[in-house]
């Protein structure tokens, strides 16, 4: 979000998004503001709000006085059918507060979460937070606003009235609640009551079911709003005698995507070790010849960006040797139309790549948002280990591009079957490219067997057999293929199996020691909010 600011009688409060070095002030900001929570464990943990941020960074506001945190605020999306104000628990509806069942192509916002600083209270920070996420709501174009509101001082006159008739009362102004005064004030109506939604002492585990209804919503009638047209290159190494011939084979590849109208296009794992069959540099010893082809990053670098630009489209350019400090890794740099890029780099390195190149493997693994889609790269061995594509599914990826280099048909089946596997088990699409042809001047490059693919999940929404597309094998060719991305959230939501949504993380965890992550995190960080407990009534 853009940064604000607003007056108050305290001073000016600035709201933004929340970033990731405010995490740690925000779980013991969390913990003030509710402290008969903070025993029952329902508030946030480091892990909760990591996550939060990365599935959805403007739906996490922080209101700032004087340089200080003083209050936040955490929405995330949610698809909720033709019965929007069915019964729900507060840890079913944002998936234990991980948030991982946020639906960007959902029609409702739902509010997880406001907290204000107690030594700031009654200063208008809560208004300014609420109507920050009534103007987010807006901005998006979703339907309403929906939050289940806890009934604060419910326990005191429970042994006097129902929950229905406190919530009546509230609403008739014959009794005030800290909680639901206040967002009726805000222009929120009561739709229901939510038993069991949290385990809460001062609420007796009931809250409100409360809706705030966008004046200016529009219905969306565009059913193609989110189509994504992916073309992965079966791309042929062959002799060269130039940089320049290496260039003219890639942009015609690039050129022929844009032809199509294509928003991605996607090259093989190692294609540029095609520079290597120059006669000034054939045959050299394999680690010599990698050190070699990491000098030409720049000029690799420097081709991509260009087509980017002017192709106006995404590349992601398999994958280059890259030299930092006394290391080398292999990388896969994803160029955006304007020219700039990110780099991922390869996790896994194959025991080929360690004797002959000496490549040394990464420790980060990122989701890149675009326009278009939530994406992210395994480099061919990455996608053998499920750990990693479930990562990146729980960070929100809803393409995962699969660039490969392998010699023959075992190599290539256990990339294709696994790429296969990790579009079913985390229901997003996964793209793959192989290099064809061979290198006989260039030692580990002698052969190769590829065949481009695109999978995904396995239901009714979806191609037979989860195979939107192949390529002929082991031939030069540009695999295109279009992705409804509205597909993926259908079936997560409403498919006939449902991996996301029903998998067994109370039995199940899992952690990650990335460094893009948050350092120290611990196992407590990944505990899921507290589901409601029977006995605490």
């Amino acid at each position: 979000m853009n940064t604000t600011s607003h007056p108050t009688p305290r001073g000016l409060v600035t709201l933004r998004s929340a970033e990731a070095t405010d995490i740690d002030y925000l779980v013991e900001l969390n913990k003030r503001c509710f402290p008969a929570m903070a025993e029952e464990n329902v508030v946030w943990t480091r892990g909760h709000l990591l996550t939060h941020q990365r599935l959805f960074p403007a739906g996490q506001i922080v209101a700032v006085l004087d340089g200080v945190i003083v209050g936040a605020v955490c929405s995330l999306i949610v698809t909720l059918g033709d019965d929007p104000y069915r019964p729900h628990t507060y840890a079913g509806i944002t998936d234990g507060g991980f948030f991982h069942n946020h639906d960007p192509q959902g029609d409702t916002l739902y509010g997880a979460d406001v907290f204000v600083d107690p030594e700031v209270r009654g200063a208008g920070v809560g208004s300014i937070l609420y109507e920050a996420r009534r103007e987010l709501c807006r901005s998006l174009n979703l339907r309403r606003i929906l939050a289940g509101g806890r009934l604060h001082g419910y326990a005191e006159v429970a042994g006097e009235m129902t929950p229905e008739e406190y919530i009546h009362k509230v609403e008739l102004g014959e009794i005030r609640d800290l909680v639901l005064s206040f967002q009726l004030r805000e222009g929120f109506v009561v739709r229901g009551l939510l038993k069991h939604y949290i385990t809460d002492p001062n609420s007796k585990n009931n809250a409100s079911l409360i809706e705030w209804l966008n004046p200016d919503y529009v219905p969306i009638e565009d059913e193609d709003q989110r189509k994504v047209r992916v073309a992965a290159v079966q791309y042929q190494v062959r002799k060269i005698n130039s940089f320049q011939e290496f260039a003219d084979q890639v942009e015609y590849f690039v050129e022929t995507a844009h032809d199509y109208r294509a928003d991605f296009v996607l090259f093989p794992e190692f294609f540029s070790v095609q520079l290597l069959s120059q006669d000034a540099l054939k045959n050299l010893p394999a680690p010599e010849g990698i050190s070699r082809l990491a000098d030409m990053e720049e000029e690799f670098i420097e081709l991509m960006s260009r087509m980017a630009r002017e192709y106006g489209l995404y590349i992601v350019a398999g994958s280059h040797p890259m030299r930092r400090g006394d290391t080398i890794y292999n990388a896969c740099p994803i160029f955006s139309p304007d020219g700039s890029h990110v780099s991922q780099p390869k996790l896994h390195i194959t025991p080929s790549e360690v004797k002959y190149w000496g490549i040394t493997g990464g420790s980060e693994l990122r989701v890149f948002d675009t326009p278009k889609a939530r994406i992210g790269v395994l480099i061919c061995y990455d996608s053998e280990f499920p750990e990693a594509a479930r990562y990146l599914s729980d960070q929100g990826a809803e393409i995962i591009f699969v660039p490969y280099c392998t010699d023959d048909r075992p190599g290539y089946q256990r990339v294709r079957i696994c790429s296969q596997a990790r579009a079913v088990e985390n229901q997003l699409y996964v793209v793959t490219a192989g290099v064809v042809g061979n290198l006989p001047s260039v030692p580990a490059m002698d052969i190769h067997y590829g065949r481009a693919g695109v999978f995904t999940p396995s239901d009714s929404e979806f191609a037979r057999d989860g195979i939107l597309a192949e390529a002929d094998p082991n031939v030069e060719m540009m695999l295109v293929s279009d992705l409804d991305i509205n597909d993926l959230y259908r079936s997560r939501s409403s498919g006939s199996v449902r991996q996301i949504l029903d998998r067994r993380r109370d039995l199940f965890s899992f952690s990650s020691n990335l460094k893009n992550d948050l350092p120290g995190l611990a196992d407590e960080d990944f505990t899921p909010v507290n589901i409601f407990d029977p006995e605490a009534e």
